[in-house]
Protein backbone atom coordinates (compact mmCIF):
# COMPACT_ATOMS: atom_id res chain seq x y z
CA UNK A 1 0.00 0.00 0.00
CA UNK A 2 2.78 2.55 0.17
CA UNK A 3 4.05 1.75 -2.40
CA UNK A 4 0.64 2.23 -4.37
CA UNK A 5 0.41 5.71 -2.37
CA UNK A 6 3.87 6.41 -3.36
CA UNK A 7 3.19 6.36 -7.02
CA UNK A 8 -0.29 7.66 -6.95
CA UNK A 9 1.47 10.73 -5.56
CA UNK A 10 4.29 10.67 -7.47
CA UNK A 11 3.04 10.30 -11.03
CA UNK A 12 1.33 13.33 -11.50
CA UNK A 13 4.80 15.41 -10.74
CA UNK A 14 6.49 13.08 -13.25
CA UNK A 15 4.14 13.50 -15.74
CA UNK A 16 4.92 17.11 -15.90
CA UNK A 17 8.63 16.47 -15.84
CA UNK A 18 10.70 19.98 -16.79
CA UNK A 19 13.06 22.21 -15.48
CA UNK A 20 10.06 24.74 -15.06
CA UNK A 21 6.18 24.43 -14.97
CA UNK A 22 5.41 27.16 -17.21
CA UNK A 23 6.77 28.87 -19.63
CA UNK A 24 6.88 33.05 -19.24
CA UNK A 25 4.37 35.14 -19.95
CA UNK A 26 4.49 37.10 -23.15
CA UNK A 27 3.70 41.10 -23.48
CA UNK A 28 1.62 42.11 -25.77
CA UNK A 29 3.46 44.12 -28.65
CA UNK A 30 2.69 47.53 -29.91
CA UNK A 31 0.27 47.98 -32.74
CA UNK A 32 -1.09 44.54 -32.55
CA UNK A 33 -4.70 44.68 -32.30
CA UNK A 34 -6.79 43.75 -29.18
CA UNK A 35 -7.19 40.22 -30.52
CA UNK A 36 -3.40 40.00 -31.23
CA UNK A 37 -1.64 36.68 -29.93
CA UNK A 38 1.66 37.84 -29.04
CA UNK A 39 4.43 35.90 -30.41
CA UNK A 40 6.45 35.59 -33.32
CA UNK A 41 3.00 33.82 -35.04
CA UNK A 42 1.17 37.32 -35.08
CA UNK A 43 1.23 38.46 -38.46
CA UNK A 44 -0.30 41.48 -37.41
CA UNK A 45 2.37 42.40 -34.87
CA UNK A 46 5.16 44.95 -36.24
CA UNK A 47 8.61 44.72 -34.41
CA UNK A 48 11.29 46.84 -34.96
CA UNK A 49 14.59 45.41 -36.20
CA UNK A 50 16.45 43.66 -33.98
CA UNK A 51 19.66 46.37 -32.90
CA UNK A 52 23.08 44.84 -33.25
CA UNK A 53 24.48 43.35 -29.27
CA UNK A 54 27.81 44.52 -29.65
CA UNK A 55 30.22 43.18 -25.97
CA UNK A 56 32.78 45.53 -25.98
CA UNK A 57 32.00 48.48 -25.92
CA UNK A 58 32.93 49.00 -22.19
CA UNK A 59 30.70 52.72 -22.38
CA UNK A 60 27.33 50.90 -23.69
CA UNK A 61 27.73 48.18 -21.22
CA UNK A 62 28.78 50.75 -17.84
CA UNK A 63 26.20 53.35 -18.97
CA UNK A 64 24.15 52.21 -16.10
CA UNK A 65 27.06 52.09 -13.27
CA UNK A 66 28.53 55.03 -11.65
CA UNK A 67 32.49 55.58 -11.34
CA UNK A 68 33.02 54.41 -7.91
CA UNK A 69 30.95 51.11 -8.56
CA UNK A 70 33.10 50.85 -11.75
CA UNK A 71 36.53 51.01 -9.19
CA UNK A 72 34.86 48.69 -6.61
CA UNK A 73 34.27 46.00 -9.31
CA UNK A 74 37.44 46.25 -10.05
CA UNK A 75 38.93 46.09 -6.96
CA UNK A 76 36.32 43.12 -5.85
CA UNK A 77 37.52 41.15 -9.00
CA UNK A 78 41.32 41.82 -8.94
CA UNK A 79 41.03 40.44 -5.24
CA UNK A 80 39.04 37.28 -6.22
CA UNK A 81 41.87 36.78 -8.92
CA UNK A 82 44.60 36.64 -6.29
CA UNK A 83 44.88 32.80 -5.73
CA UNK A 84 46.98 33.70 -2.33
CA UNK A 85 43.75 35.89 -1.15
CA UNK A 86 41.13 33.51 -1.67
CA UNK A 87 43.64 30.31 -0.23
CA UNK A 88 42.89 32.52 3.03
CA UNK A 89 39.78 34.28 2.90
CA UNK A 90 38.02 32.92 5.70
CA UNK A 91 40.90 33.44 8.35
CA UNK A 92 41.16 36.60 7.05
CA UNK A 93 37.20 37.77 7.03
CA UNK A 94 37.18 35.99 10.67
CA UNK A 95 40.31 38.52 11.15
CA UNK A 96 38.90 42.09 9.95
CA UNK A 97 35.44 40.97 11.85
CA UNK A 98 37.11 40.96 15.38
CA UNK A 99 39.41 44.02 14.36
CA UNK A 100 36.86 46.12 13.43
CA UNK A 101 33.97 44.54 15.03
CA UNK A 102 30.24 43.69 13.50
CA UNK A 103 29.19 47.18 12.26
CA UNK A 104 32.24 48.81 10.87
CA UNK A 105 32.70 45.30 9.25
CA UNK A 106 29.40 45.09 7.83
CA UNK A 107 30.16 47.99 6.71
CA UNK A 108 33.39 47.35 4.89
CA UNK A 109 31.55 44.23 3.52
CA UNK A 110 28.82 46.65 1.99
CA UNK A 111 31.35 48.68 0.26
CA UNK A 112 33.25 45.73 -1.10
CA UNK A 113 32.36 41.93 -1.46
CA UNK A 114 28.78 42.08 -0.39
CA UNK A 115 27.88 45.25 -2.15
CA UNK A 116 29.14 43.38 -5.49
CA UNK A 117 27.25 40.40 -5.60
CA UNK A 118 24.34 40.94 -2.94
CA UNK A 119 21.31 43.06 -3.23
CA UNK A 120 21.06 44.00 0.17
CA UNK A 121 19.60 42.68 3.33
CA UNK A 122 15.43 41.95 2.73
CA UNK A 123 12.76 43.16 0.29
CA UNK A 124 12.50 46.63 0.80
CA UNK A 125 16.07 47.02 0.80
CA UNK A 126 16.80 45.45 -2.84
CA UNK A 127 13.90 47.58 -4.12
CA UNK A 128 16.47 50.50 -5.72
CA UNK A 129 18.79 48.03 -7.46
CA UNK A 130 16.08 46.16 -8.87
CA UNK A 131 14.22 49.22 -10.53
CA UNK A 132 17.52 50.79 -11.90
CA UNK A 133 18.73 47.64 -13.40
CA UNK A 134 14.98 47.27 -14.53
CA UNK A 135 14.90 50.80 -16.20
CA UNK A 136 18.26 49.87 -18.22
CA UNK A 137 16.68 46.85 -19.57
CA UNK A 138 17.83 43.96 -16.80
CA UNK A 139 15.24 41.72 -14.73
CA UNK A 140 16.01 39.56 -11.60
CA UNK A 141 15.83 36.61 -10.24
CA UNK A 142 15.88 36.62 -6.87
CA UNK A 143 17.34 34.56 -3.59
CA UNK A 144 17.23 34.70 -0.35
CA UNK A 145 20.61 33.85 -0.29
CA UNK A 146 21.15 32.57 3.54
CA UNK A 147 23.46 29.71 4.21
CA UNK A 148 24.22 27.10 6.67
CA UNK A 149 28.03 27.80 7.75
CA UNK A 150 28.39 24.09 8.50
CA UNK A 151 31.78 22.23 9.38
CA UNK A 152 32.58 20.09 7.01
CA UNK A 153 32.12 17.01 9.90
CA UNK A 154 28.51 18.12 10.60
CA UNK A 155 27.58 18.54 6.97
CA UNK A 156 28.84 14.41 6.66
CA UNK A 157 26.81 13.75 9.65
CA UNK A 158 23.55 15.40 8.57
CA UNK A 159 24.04 14.02 4.71
CA UNK A 160 24.47 10.60 5.55
CA UNK A 161 21.89 10.31 8.43
CA UNK A 162 19.34 12.11 5.62
CA UNK A 163 20.42 10.49 2.05
CA UNK A 164 19.51 6.58 4.21
CA UNK A 165 16.39 4.57 5.09
CA UNK A 166 15.73 3.82 8.61
CA UNK A 167 16.09 0.36 7.22
CA UNK A 168 19.82 0.81 6.17
CA UNK A 169 20.32 2.61 9.22
CA UNK A 170 19.75 0.28 11.55
CA UNK A 171 21.36 -2.37 9.69
CA UNK A 172 17.74 -4.72 9.02
CA UNK A 173 18.24 -3.38 5.17
CA UNK A 174 20.94 -3.70 2.74
CA UNK A 175 20.23 -0.56 0.14
CA UNK A 176 19.45 -1.97 -3.80
CA UNK A 177 20.13 1.31 -5.10
CA UNK A 178 22.21 1.93 -7.58
CA UNK A 179 25.76 2.69 -6.72
CA UNK A 180 25.31 6.29 -7.95
CA UNK A 181 22.30 6.91 -5.76
CA UNK A 182 23.84 5.73 -2.52
CA UNK A 183 25.67 7.84 -0.14
CA UNK A 184 28.81 7.74 0.12
CA UNK A 185 30.90 9.13 3.38
CA UNK A 186 33.97 10.11 1.18
CA UNK A 187 31.45 12.56 -0.52
CA UNK A 188 29.17 13.32 2.49
CA UNK A 189 30.31 17.47 2.13
CA UNK A 190 28.62 17.76 -1.31
CA UNK A 191 29.78 21.29 -0.86
CA UNK A 192 33.43 20.24 -1.56
CA UNK A 193 34.79 21.81 -4.43
CA UNK A 194 31.45 23.35 -5.64
CA UNK A 195 31.18 26.97 -6.21
CA UNK A 196 28.34 27.80 -8.38
CA UNK A 197 25.64 26.24 -6.58
CA UNK A 198 23.90 26.45 -2.57
CA UNK A 199 23.95 23.29 -1.22
CA UNK A 200 21.52 22.26 1.62
CA UNK A 201 21.42 20.11 4.26
CA UNK A 202 18.26 18.32 5.69
CA UNK A 203 17.69 19.25 9.36
CA UNK A 204 14.14 18.12 9.99
CA UNK A 205 10.23 19.17 8.46
CA UNK A 206 10.00 21.80 10.31
CA UNK A 207 13.20 23.14 8.26
CA UNK A 208 11.87 22.32 5.31
CA UNK A 209 8.72 24.06 6.27
CA UNK A 210 10.74 27.10 7.05
CA UNK A 211 12.25 27.00 3.30
CA UNK A 212 8.94 26.82 1.67
CA UNK A 213 7.81 29.78 3.47
CA UNK A 214 11.11 31.31 2.56
CA UNK A 215 10.79 30.72 -1.38
CA UNK A 216 6.82 31.99 -1.03
CA UNK A 217 7.99 35.47 0.31
CA UNK A 218 11.14 35.37 -2.53
CA UNK A 219 7.80 34.94 -5.02
CA UNK A 220 6.15 37.46 -3.51
CA UNK A 221 9.02 39.83 -3.46
CA UNK A 222 9.79 39.35 -6.61
CA UNK A 223 6.00 39.75 -8.22
CA UNK A 224 6.10 43.02 -6.43
CA UNK A 225 9.60 44.58 -7.91
CA UNK A 226 8.94 43.71 -11.58
CA UNK A 227 5.54 42.20 -13.83
CA UNK A 228 7.81 39.11 -15.13
CA UNK A 229 10.62 38.53 -12.64
CA UNK A 230 11.29 35.07 -11.58
CA UNK A 231 12.42 33.71 -7.92
CA UNK A 232 15.50 30.78 -7.42
CA UNK A 233 13.93 27.62 -5.89
CA UNK A 234 15.78 24.38 -5.14
CA UNK A 235 14.23 21.14 -4.43
CA UNK A 236 16.63 19.92 -2.06
CA UNK A 237 15.85 22.76 0.85
CA UNK A 238 12.42 20.98 0.89
CA UNK A 239 12.55 17.23 1.79
CA UNK A 240 14.94 14.67 2.79
CA UNK A 241 17.13 13.91 -0.30
CA UNK A 242 16.79 10.19 0.68
CA UNK A 243 13.80 10.72 -1.68
CA UNK A 244 15.03 12.53 -3.69
CA UNK A 245 17.68 10.09 -4.73
CA UNK A 246 15.16 6.98 -4.47
CA UNK A 247 13.16 8.88 -7.17
CA UNK A 248 16.17 9.33 -9.47
CA UNK A 249 17.30 5.33 -8.54
CA UNK A 250 13.19 4.28 -9.60
CA UNK A 251 13.41 6.35 -13.13
CA UNK A 252 17.12 4.95 -13.83
CA UNK A 253 15.57 1.72 -13.33
CA UNK A 254 12.43 2.06 -14.95
CA UNK A 255 14.18 3.33 -17.87
CA UNK A 256 16.85 0.75 -18.25
CA UNK A 257 14.04 -1.57 -18.23
CA UNK A 258 12.75 -0.09 -21.57
CA UNK A 259 15.57 -0.08 -22.91
CA UNK A 260 16.02 -3.59 -22.27
CA UNK A 261 12.89 -4.78 -23.77
CA UNK A 262 13.71 -2.55 -26.79
CA UNK A 263 17.19 -4.49 -26.97
CA UNK A 264 15.49 -7.91 -27.19
CA UNK A 265 13.52 -6.20 -29.92
CA UNK A 266 16.15 -5.47 -32.04
CA UNK A 267 16.38 -1.79 -31.43
CA UNK A 268 19.31 -1.36 -29.17
CA UNK A 269 21.27 2.38 -29.33
CA UNK A 270 18.37 3.82 -30.69
CA UNK A 271 17.64 7.43 -29.77
CA UNK A 272 14.91 7.95 -27.08
CA UNK A 273 12.42 9.02 -29.04
CA UNK A 274 12.80 7.03 -31.88
CA UNK A 275 12.27 3.62 -30.03
CA UNK A 276 9.18 2.08 -30.27
CA UNK A 277 8.28 -1.03 -28.78
CA UNK A 278 5.59 -3.23 -30.52
CA UNK A 279 3.39 -3.76 -27.69
CA UNK A 280 2.53 -8.07 -28.94
CA UNK A 281 5.91 -8.53 -28.08
CA UNK A 282 6.11 -6.28 -24.89
CA UNK A 283 3.17 -8.13 -23.35
CA UNK A 284 4.70 -11.99 -24.02
CA UNK A 285 7.88 -10.90 -22.40
CA UNK A 286 6.38 -9.07 -19.29
CA UNK A 287 4.71 -12.38 -18.89
CA UNK A 288 7.16 -14.92 -19.07
CA UNK A 289 9.09 -12.86 -16.69
CA UNK A 290 6.70 -13.48 -14.04
CA UNK A 291 5.65 -9.88 -13.44
CA UNK A 292 1.76 -10.26 -13.67
CA UNK A 293 -0.71 -12.30 -15.19
CA UNK A 294 -1.50 -11.78 -19.06
CA UNK A 295 -4.98 -10.44 -18.42
CA UNK A 296 -3.49 -7.85 -16.22
CA UNK A 297 -0.99 -7.30 -18.31
CA UNK A 298 -3.32 -6.65 -21.37
CA UNK A 299 -5.31 -4.25 -19.35
CA UNK A 300 -2.61 -1.78 -18.96
CA UNK A 301 -1.92 -1.39 -22.75
CA UNK A 302 -5.57 0.13 -23.88
CA UNK A 303 -6.06 1.93 -26.67
CA UNK A 304 -7.75 5.09 -24.70
CA UNK A 305 -4.31 5.39 -23.18
CA UNK A 306 -1.68 4.55 -25.56
CA UNK A 307 -3.65 4.94 -29.33
CA UNK A 308 -3.97 2.52 -32.00
CA UNK A 309 -0.63 2.76 -33.39
CA UNK A 310 0.40 -0.56 -31.51
CA UNK A 311 4.12 0.91 -30.17
CA UNK A 312 5.32 1.78 -26.66
CA UNK A 313 8.07 4.72 -26.80
CA UNK A 314 9.39 5.62 -23.86
CA UNK A 315 6.51 8.18 -22.62
CA UNK A 316 3.73 5.64 -23.01
CA UNK A 317 5.89 3.68 -20.88
CA UNK A 318 6.62 6.27 -18.36
CA UNK A 319 2.58 6.59 -18.20
CA UNK A 320 1.86 3.27 -17.60
CA UNK A 321 3.06 3.05 -14.00
CA UNK A 322 -0.02 4.65 -12.69
CA UNK A 323 -3.21 4.06 -10.32
CA UNK A 324 -5.67 3.13 -13.82
CA UNK A 325 -3.10 0.34 -14.98
CA UNK A 326 -2.19 -1.00 -11.58
CA UNK A 327 1.02 -1.55 -12.47
CA UNK A 328 2.21 0.06 -9.14
CA UNK A 329 1.60 -3.01 -7.58
CA UNK A 330 4.10 -4.90 -8.90
CA UNK A 331 6.78 -2.29 -9.47
CA UNK A 332 9.83 -5.13 -9.89
CA UNK A 333 12.07 -4.94 -12.65
CA UNK A 334 15.32 -7.47 -13.70
CA UNK A 335 18.47 -7.35 -12.06
CA UNK A 336 20.69 -7.58 -14.78
CA UNK A 337 23.21 -8.99 -12.89
CA UNK A 338 21.69 -11.72 -11.16
CA UNK A 339 18.26 -11.87 -13.71
CA UNK A 340 16.34 -12.07 -10.66
CA UNK A 341 13.47 -9.63 -10.18
CA UNK A 342 13.69 -6.92 -7.17
CA UNK A 343 10.88 -4.00 -5.91
CA UNK A 344 11.89 -0.88 -7.75
CA UNK A 345 11.56 0.99 -4.50
CA UNK A 346 12.10 -0.23 -0.69
CA UNK A 347 8.98 0.23 1.61
CA UNK A 348 9.05 3.10 3.95
CA UNK A 349 8.51 3.26 7.24
CA UNK A 350 5.66 4.76 8.48
CA UNK A 351 7.68 8.08 9.22
CA UNK A 352 9.46 8.14 6.19
CA UNK A 353 6.10 7.74 4.11
CA UNK A 354 4.43 10.94 5.49
CA UNK A 355 7.85 12.89 5.15
CA UNK A 356 7.53 11.55 1.69
CA UNK A 357 4.01 12.83 1.45
CA UNK A 358 4.90 16.10 2.91
CA UNK A 359 8.05 16.99 0.24
CA UNK A 360 5.53 15.72 -2.42
CA UNK A 361 3.11 18.63 -1.43
CA UNK A 362 6.00 21.00 -1.52
CA UNK A 363 7.22 20.16 -5.08
CA UNK A 364 5.88 19.78 -8.46
CA UNK A 365 8.74 19.27 -10.48
CA UNK A 366 11.43 17.03 -10.98
CA UNK A 367 14.38 18.42 -13.26
CA UNK A 368 16.27 16.11 -15.96
CA UNK A 369 18.92 16.82 -18.29
CA UNK A 370 21.05 15.96 -21.31
CA UNK A 371 19.87 15.60 -24.84
CA UNK A 372 17.79 12.42 -24.94
CA UNK A 373 15.79 14.49 -22.09
CA UNK A 374 15.13 17.28 -23.05
CA UNK A 375 13.99 15.77 -26.06
CA UNK A 376 11.28 13.60 -24.06
CA UNK A 377 10.56 17.04 -21.87
CA UNK A 378 9.58 18.71 -25.01
CA UNK A 379 7.48 15.83 -26.62
CA UNK A 380 5.74 15.60 -23.53
CA UNK A 381 4.78 19.08 -23.59
CA UNK A 382 3.36 18.74 -27.39
CA UNK A 383 1.16 15.65 -26.41
CA UNK A 384 -0.15 17.35 -22.94
CA UNK A 385 -0.51 20.43 -23.84
CA UNK A 386 1.32 22.27 -21.00
CA UNK A 387 4.39 24.81 -21.29
CA UNK A 388 7.82 23.79 -21.98
CA UNK A 389 9.95 25.61 -20.20
CA UNK A 390 13.90 25.54 -19.17
CA UNK A 391 16.84 26.83 -17.83
CA UNK A 392 20.10 25.71 -19.69
CA UNK A 393 23.40 25.39 -17.15
CA UNK A 394 26.78 23.78 -17.43
CA UNK A 395 26.49 22.17 -14.28
CA UNK A 396 27.94 23.05 -11.10
CA UNK A 397 28.93 19.68 -9.77
CA UNK A 398 30.56 18.45 -12.13
CA UNK A 399 34.22 17.85 -11.04
CA UNK A 400 32.45 16.62 -7.87
CA UNK A 401 29.95 14.02 -9.79
CA UNK A 402 33.46 12.44 -11.89
CA UNK A 403 35.42 12.12 -8.71
CA UNK A 404 32.33 10.25 -6.75
CA UNK A 405 31.99 7.87 -9.69
CA UNK A 406 35.73 6.90 -10.01
CA UNK A 407 35.57 6.45 -5.92
CA UNK A 408 32.39 4.36 -5.97
CA UNK A 409 32.49 2.64 -8.99
CA UNK A 410 29.63 3.61 -11.25
CA UNK A 411 30.08 4.74 -14.86
CA UNK A 412 31.26 8.99 -14.93
CA UNK A 413 27.94 10.73 -15.95
CA UNK A 414 29.76 13.59 -17.36
CA UNK A 415 30.97 14.71 -20.26
CA UNK A 416 34.87 13.98 -20.73
CA UNK A 417 36.12 17.49 -21.44
CA UNK A 418 35.24 20.85 -21.34
CA UNK A 419 34.70 21.04 -25.01
CA UNK A 420 32.40 18.18 -25.21
CA UNK A 421 30.40 19.91 -22.22
CA UNK A 422 30.04 23.00 -24.47
CA UNK A 423 28.81 20.64 -27.55
CA UNK A 424 26.16 18.99 -25.82
CA UNK A 425 25.27 22.23 -24.27
CA UNK A 426 25.25 23.81 -27.59
CA UNK A 427 23.12 20.35 -28.73
CA UNK A 428 20.65 21.04 -26.56
CA UNK A 429 20.27 24.66 -26.57
CA UNK A 430 19.81 24.38 -30.31
CA UNK A 431 17.51 21.61 -30.20
CA UNK A 432 15.14 23.63 -27.75
CA UNK A 433 15.37 27.08 -30.05
CA UNK A 434 14.50 24.79 -33.15
CA UNK A 435 11.90 24.07 -30.96
CA UNK A 436 10.84 27.55 -29.73
CA UNK A 437 10.07 28.73 -34.05
CA UNK A 438 7.45 25.94 -34.14
CA UNK A 439 5.98 26.64 -30.55
CA UNK A 440 5.02 30.01 -28.79
CA UNK A 441 4.21 28.12 -25.54
CA UNK A 442 7.95 27.34 -25.03
CA UNK A 443 10.35 29.18 -23.64
CA UNK A 444 14.28 29.25 -22.90
CA UNK A 445 16.21 30.69 -20.15
CA UNK A 446 20.08 30.44 -21.36
CA UNK A 447 22.10 31.06 -17.57
CA UNK A 448 25.43 31.60 -19.07
CA UNK A 449 28.73 33.51 -18.42
CA UNK A 450 30.17 32.38 -22.06
CA UNK A 451 30.16 34.87 -24.66
CA UNK A 452 30.81 32.47 -27.15
CA UNK A 453 27.60 30.80 -25.90
CA UNK A 454 25.73 33.69 -26.22
CA UNK A 455 26.71 34.38 -29.20
CA UNK A 456 25.69 31.37 -30.75
CA UNK A 457 21.86 32.16 -29.11
CA UNK A 458 21.61 35.50 -30.61
CA UNK A 459 23.30 33.79 -34.40
CA UNK A 460 20.50 31.09 -33.99
CA UNK A 461 17.73 33.26 -33.10
CA UNK A 462 18.60 35.38 -35.78
CA UNK A 463 18.55 32.17 -38.05
CA UNK A 464 15.52 30.92 -37.30
CA UNK A 465 13.46 34.35 -36.72
CA UNK A 466 13.08 34.44 -32.95
CA UNK A 467 12.64 37.91 -31.80
CA UNK A 468 13.47 39.29 -28.84
CA UNK A 469 10.45 41.09 -28.59
CA UNK A 470 8.69 37.29 -28.68
CA UNK A 471 10.54 37.11 -24.96
CA UNK A 472 10.44 32.93 -25.75
CA UNK A 473 14.74 32.97 -25.76
CA UNK A 474 15.97 34.42 -22.12
CA UNK A 475 19.48 34.91 -20.92
CA UNK A 476 20.78 35.14 -16.83
CA UNK A 477 24.14 35.93 -15.46
CA UNK A 478 24.75 36.99 -12.18
CA UNK A 479 24.74 40.38 -10.41
CA UNK A 480 28.14 41.60 -9.96
CA UNK A 481 29.56 39.35 -12.95
CA UNK A 482 29.73 39.90 -16.49
CA UNK A 483 27.53 43.12 -17.03
CA UNK A 484 29.68 43.38 -19.96
CA UNK A 485 27.13 40.49 -21.70
CA UNK A 486 23.77 41.68 -19.34
CA UNK A 487 23.67 45.18 -19.95
CA UNK A 488 24.49 45.37 -23.96
CA UNK A 489 21.35 42.65 -24.41
CA UNK A 490 19.28 44.46 -22.26
CA UNK A 491 19.68 47.74 -23.68
CA UNK A 492 18.92 45.84 -27.28
CA UNK A 493 16.15 45.00 -26.35
CA UNK A 494 16.83 40.74 -25.20
CA UNK A 495 15.44 39.61 -22.01
CA UNK A 496 17.91 39.63 -20.11
CA UNK A 497 18.23 38.75 -15.96
CA UNK A 498 20.14 39.20 -13.13
CA UNK A 499 20.44 36.28 -10.20
CA UNK A 500 19.90 38.50 -7.71
CA UNK A 501 20.92 37.01 -3.89
CA UNK A 502 19.84 39.24 -0.67
CA UNK A 503 20.05 38.84 3.24
CA UNK A 504 21.88 39.97 6.15
CA UNK A 505 25.97 39.81 5.84
CA UNK A 506 26.68 37.44 8.11
CA UNK A 507 24.78 34.96 7.05
CA UNK A 508 25.29 34.85 3.29
CA UNK A 509 28.87 35.00 3.96
CA UNK A 510 28.41 31.28 2.54
CA UNK A 511 27.63 32.72 -0.50
CA UNK A 512 29.89 35.42 -1.15
CA UNK A 513 32.71 32.83 -0.35
CA UNK A 514 31.44 31.03 -3.50
CA UNK A 515 31.21 33.92 -5.40
CA UNK A 516 35.17 35.15 -4.97
CA UNK A 517 36.19 30.98 -5.89
CA UNK A 518 34.16 31.20 -8.91
CA UNK A 519 35.43 34.44 -10.36
CA UNK A 520 38.74 32.52 -9.39
CA UNK A 521 37.77 29.76 -12.08
CA UNK A 522 36.42 32.08 -14.54
CA UNK A 523 39.59 34.24 -15.32
CA UNK A 524 39.70 34.21 -18.98
CA UNK A 525 35.93 36.02 -18.61
CA UNK A 526 36.58 38.15 -15.44
CA UNK A 527 39.95 39.28 -17.46
CA UNK A 528 37.77 40.88 -20.14
CA UNK A 529 35.29 42.03 -17.24
CA UNK A 530 37.99 43.75 -15.69
CA UNK A 531 39.74 45.36 -18.96
CA UNK A 532 36.61 46.29 -19.97
CA UNK A 533 36.05 47.90 -16.47
CA UNK A 534 39.45 49.88 -16.87
CA UNK A 535 38.69 50.81 -20.49
CA UNK A 536 35.92 52.79 -19.19
CA UNK A 537 37.37 54.25 -15.96
CA UNK A 538 39.79 55.81 -17.96
CA UNK A 539 37.63 57.28 -20.97
CA UNK A 540 35.44 58.57 -18.02
CA UNK A 541 38.63 60.47 -16.68
CA UNK A 542 39.75 61.42 -20.01
CA UNK A 543 36.67 63.03 -20.88
CA UNK A 544 36.02 64.41 -17.56
CA UNK A 545 32.99 62.20 -16.49
CA UNK A 546 34.30 60.51 -13.72
CA UNK A 547 31.26 61.93 -11.47
CA UNK A 548 28.75 60.59 -14.06
CA UNK A 549 25.49 59.48 -12.87
CA UNK A 550 23.41 57.31 -14.35
CA UNK A 551 19.84 58.77 -15.91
Amino acid sequence: MALKRFWTALLPSLRRLAPLSTAPAAREQPGAGSGAVPGHGAAETVRPPVPAVDFGNAQEAYRSRRSWELARSLLVLRLCASPALLARHEQLLHFARKLLGQRLFDRLMKMTFYGQFVAGEDQESIRPLIQHNKAFGVGSILDYGVEEDLSPEEAERKEMESCTSAAERDGSGISKRERQYQAHHAFGDRRDGVISARTYFYANEAKCDCHMETFLRCIEASGGACEDGFSAIKLTALGRPQFLLQFSDVLTKWRRFFHQMAAEQGQAGLAAMDTKLEVAALQESIAKMGIASRAEIEGWFRVETLGVSGTVDLLDWSGLVDSRTKLSQHLVVPNTQTGQLEPLLSRFTEEEELQMTRMLQRMDILARDAYDNVTLDVELARREGWCFGAKLVRGAYMAQERARAAEIGYEDPINPTYEATNAMYHRCLDYVLEELKHNEKAAVMVASHNEDTVRFTLCRMEELGLHPADRQVYFGQLLGMCDQISFPLGQAGFPVYKYVPYGPVMEVLPYLSRRALENSSLMKGAQRERQLLWQELKRRLRTGSLFYRPA
